[in-house]
């Protein structure tokens, strides 16, 4: 899996209810949640995103309450993935399951800044700064988590596998 696109940043503990406030957990309809992403740490951010762009951020992204509603939001608002120097523990499990691609890369989250065109080679582990001319090591994503990612998500993954196997594949 490669992915290309322009960054936004943000800082360390950002929250699950900055990324989805919780106000708007009364629906989990994607494109609601998409609406209102990243709401209360950048008010502009879920009108102004575009698909294929990227969220780089620090320490401890998706920490707060063990909603899938976040990481939900970020997909359906179009990012292609996330990119932070540590993710809480339920946010990467969560992430992975509704097929959100997920970096940890210590030095990119320090390096990128908002705006920095970004390539990404999943299967490498690598991800290329365009703008500054940069290269960062991420913990590479095993090869079963980039079929969950591709599949769409865990369900989707497990439905197909099944299938194969109900075929005799």
């Amino acid at each position: 899996m490669k992915l290309q696109g322009k960054t936004w940043k943000f800082g360390d503990d950002v929250d699950t209810d900055a990324i989805i406030p919780a106000r708007y957990l009364n629906t989990s309809e994607p494109a609601e949640l998409a609406a209102h992403c990243m709401e209360d740490a950048d008010p502009a951010f879920a009108g102004r995103v575009r698909p294929g762009e990227m969220i780089v951020a620090g320490r401890n992204f998706g920490c707060g309450s063990s909603r899938e509603h976040a990481p939900i939001a970020i997909k359906a608002a179009g990012v292609s993935c996330v990119i932070a120097a540590t993710f809480a523990r339920i946010f990467y499990r969560n992430a992975f399951n509704i097929g959100l691609p997920i970096f940890e890369s210590p030095a990119a989250a320090e390096k990128i800044q908002a705006g920095d065109e970004v390539a990404v080679d999943a299967a490498a582990g690598t991800i290329y700064n365009l703008t500054r001319g940069e290269e960062y090591r991420a913990t590479p994503v095993p090869p079963f988590m980039q079929e969950i990612i591709a599949a769409g998500g865990l369900i989707d993954y497990v439905a197909r596998r099944l299938t194969r196997e109900k075929n005799g594949m």
